[in-house]
């Protein structure tokens, strides 16, 4: 963007371009400047992610939860605003509750985390602190709890992968069973201890704060496995599934 084009700037910063220049460097003022803009009706926002934390690279977007009476909530959407990337997540009361739910039945609640760990960017009438409050709430509670089926079928998916990486001879498939694999047992450690789920980086982060011995020794004997040398790494997923009730195969059953 060119600091010479006017009508690029709010009219609040009167044109001081060193002005303009260091509240839209900062993603607080940012992302407030953008709800006040596009949802003046707006009855909360946060901002959260990786923005608001030493984590904060330079590709780190905006990641804005707005709570509106109706449309254009419930929506989603990714746009660039003033050199941000931003993700836009719409909804009203009654679909944030929704969403918490169905995320919470899957162990994995991105809305619940957001709202739990984010700045409180608006909140006209006191929905915003109810709704982290809530979130709050929730998320220290944790997820529903591993049934006993659910338990073996972590524990069959994971036996079958590990025998599959013993007896593997291709270094393609190799590469994609340790990396199947690697997600799969951090999820089962994950799982087992009651935490939350996550995915991608998230699920990293997830099992470095819940079991970071685990995290370190899954993590570094994947890299060394992806290389070709997959010894140390069938031993850590081992220890992983013991951890869970052991392996399981013969016998298991789905009725």
């Amino acid at each position: 963007m060119k600091v010479d084009e006017k009508e690029e700037c709010p009219p609040l910063y009167g044109g001081a371009v060193g002005t303009y220049a260091a509240i839209m460097d900062d993603p607080v003022l940012t992302a407030r400047e953008l709800v006040r803009g596009r949802f003046p009706a707006a009855r909360a926002a946060f901002l959260t992610g990786s923005v608001l934390t030493d984590r904060r690279t330079p590709t780190s977007d905006l990641d804005i939860v707005v709570l509106l009476d109706g449309p254009p909530a419930p929506s989603r959407e990714n746009l660039v605003y003033r050199g941000w990337p931003v993700e836009l997540f719409l909804q009203t009361a009654a679909v944030w509750h929704s969403f918490a739910d169905q995320e919470t039945a899957k162990r994995n609640s991105p809305l619940l985390a957001m709202c739990a760990d984010g700045m409180l960017l608006v909140d006209t009438d006191g929905l915003g602190a109810s709704l982290q409050d809530e979130a709050r709430k929730r998320w220290a509670a944790g997820p529903p709890p591993l049934s006993d089926r659910e338990r073996d079928h972590q524990r069959y998916v994971l036996t079958d992968l590990l025998d599959d990486l013993r007896g593997c001879a291709d270094a393609a498939e190799r590469v994609y069973l340790v990396a199947h694999m690697l997600q799969r047992a951090s999820e089962l450690v994950l799982l087992v201890g009651c935490h939350w789920l996550g995915r991608g980086k998230w699920l990293s982060r997830r099992l470095a704060a819940a079991a970071p011995a685990v995290h370190r020794s899954l993590s570094e004997a994947a890299a060394q496995a992806a290389t070709g040398d997959t010894e140390h790494f069938a031993a850590v997923v081992a220890e992983v599934l013991n951890v869970a009730g052991g392996p399981l195969w013969d016998g298991y059953a789905i009725r």
